[in-house]
């Protein structure tokens, strides 16, 4: 079931701090990386996934959605929009970190670590 990135309340943005084991209840809390796919729509995420059980076969989605071919092209152009455009909004981030383990604002190994965890 695909997970909402905003808040029910305001429609902000939600943001991971927490996950814990199933098996043994070890738990991390913290700012955890939000991976791209979480953060795209839940529509977004579903199509994601209808897509990868259809093997990217566009053709068997129009099919089992009896929806039209052009109809999910657009979806599908629209999804990689906006994939590209959080996948910018990282770089972005990125090229902050990097400024500002330039300017010695963050250490090295602490700026680094930012950057493995996104």
């Amino acid at each position: 079931m695909p997970l909402d990135h905003h808040c029910p309340h305001c429609a902000g943005q939600l943001n991971i701090s927490q996950v814990t084991c199933k098996e043994c209840q070890l738990s991390l809390q913290g700012a955890l990386p939000t991976p791209r796919l979480y953060r795209l729509s839940s529509e977004d995420q579903h199509f994601v996934e209808l897509f990868v059980t259809a093997s990217g076969s566009l053709k068997q989605m129009a099919q089992s959605l009896q929806v039209s071919y052009p109809t999910i092209r657009n979806r599908l152009d629209h999804l990689i929009t906006q994939l590209e455009a959080l996948q910018a909004e990282d770089e972005a981030y990125k090229a902050q970190i990097l400024d500002a383990i330039e300017a010695g604002e963050v250490s090295a190994k602490h700026g680094m670590r930012q950057i493995e965890n996104m």
